[in-house]
């Protein structure tokens, strides 16, 4: 049986951190504030895993008020998640995924992204797509007071 799951996650800006999305060090002025690296595209991608496979949200599974996450590498919770769900008879197959930002510029980073996230799922690059638009100059993304990123993957059941 093939299940999907969507994820989404949102961040502020931050001048006192790195931009990190999909895993890659990204140059701006600006990073995002969480418990962990803050990576956006990382954390939509782990909650549209967990919720194909009906195994809660990130929070659940690495929640921020235990100090172990404090400044965790999202890539490595991926990887932790997808061994999380296959634990339960789940196979990652592919993700999907939009960031929505008004900057940084993202085009020369996003293959690097979905390499990266391909590689912690166990998949070809292939299987991973990772795109960016903009929110048109609305909202709390349009105003530049942070990022979002939503996510769609699928997992194969093998019960």
């Amino acid at each position: 049986m093939i299940r999907s799951g969507i994820g989404y996650d949102s961040h502020r800006f931050s001048p006192d951190r790195p931009l990190i999305l999909g895993g890659q060090r990204i140059p701006h002025g600006l990073g995002l504030l969480g418990h962990s690296d803050a990576d956006v595209v990382t954390h939509a991608v782990i909650d549209a895993i967990l919720g194909a496979a009906a195994a809660g949200d990130i929070g659940a599974l690495f929640p921020d008020t235990d100090p172990a996450w404090k400044g965790a590498d999202s890539l490595n919770l991926l990887h932790r998640a997808c061994l999380h769900v296959q634990s339960l008879g789940f196979t990652p197959m592919q993700a999907d995924v939009t960031i929505i930002t008004e900057m940084p510029k993202l085009g020369p980073y996003l293959d690097a992204m979905a390499a990266a996230l391909a590689r912690e799922m166990g998949l070809t690059p292939k299987r991973v797509s990772v795109k960016a638009k903009t929110n048109e100059g609305m909202g709390f993304v349009g105003r530049g007071e942070g990022m979002v990123a939503l996510a769609v993957a699928t997992v194969e059941e093998h019960r």
